[in-house]
């Protein structure tokens, strides 16, 4: 799995995420040929089970005070595709290198304006969350060790210090960029191989099939 183009793995994830998201309600045969494709593309990305139990746990935690109101037959559903969802994505985002979520943007069908800030976006973050761990082990360092500690630590003046901090690194990025030859324009487009457009097309009509079996035989 490793050895197939970033943007190709984020398409094909979307692919499973749309097709499971648009089954019919309460088809669960078909749903579960979607959880059989999901961790099989997990267990072929190689996403570290720590984090990705974590992380599943947190979402589906949070979802499930959203879908327990509507009902436990069809919560139970919706809980189910939801994790079949985020277990893919999250296989897919846990795999990703550093500063590559870009490259993978590249083959999206996007208008480029808005390809561009998703760009610029996810290297922005990327720098923000650097500046926040750094505080978080300055804090470590100074005897601030535990959640209470952080709590305390975490104050107007820190916010204010990571704005300023992550402001000014931005502002470095934004002239490397311009040094590097940076015009307002990224490169952004990219045009897929022969054997990746085939694996678009088999995983497209796997999960349209799948998606209309689901209407058609419930």
């Amino acid at each position: 799995m490793h050895k197939l183009s970033l943007t190709l793995r984020l398409q094909l994830s979307l692919i499973i995420v749309i097709g499971a998201a648009f089954l019919k309600l309460n088809s669960w045969y078909w749903l579960g040929a979607y959880a059989i494709i999901a961790v099989c593309w997990a267990v072929s990305s190689r996403v570290p089970v720590r984090k990705l139990t974590g992380l599943l746990g947190l979402e589906l935690i949070f979802l499930s005070f959203l879908a327990l109101p509507l009902g436990w037959e069809r919560a139970s559903f919706l809980l189910v595709r939801s994790l079949i969802c985020l277990l893919t994505m999250n296989s897919f985002l846990l795999t990703l290198p550093p500063h590559s979520f870009g490259i993978a943007l590249k083959g999206l069908p996007l208008p480029g304006a808005f390809k561009e800030t998703l760009l610029l976006a996810g290297q922005y973050l990327e720098i923000l969350l650097g500046e926040v761990t750094q505080m978080q082990r300055s804090a470590k360092l100074r005897g601030l060790n535990g959640a209470s500690g952080w709590v305390r630590y975490a104050n107007a003046a820190m916010i204010g210090a990571l704005y300023l901090r992550s402001l000014d690194r931005a502002e470095r990025v934004y002239a490397a960029m311009i040094a590097r030859g940076y015009n307002g324009m990224l490169p952004v487009d990219s045009t897929p191989r022969i054997k990746e457009r085939f694996a678009l097309l088999a995983m497209g009509i796997l999960a349209c099939s799948l998606t209309v079996a689901s209407y058609q035989f419930f």
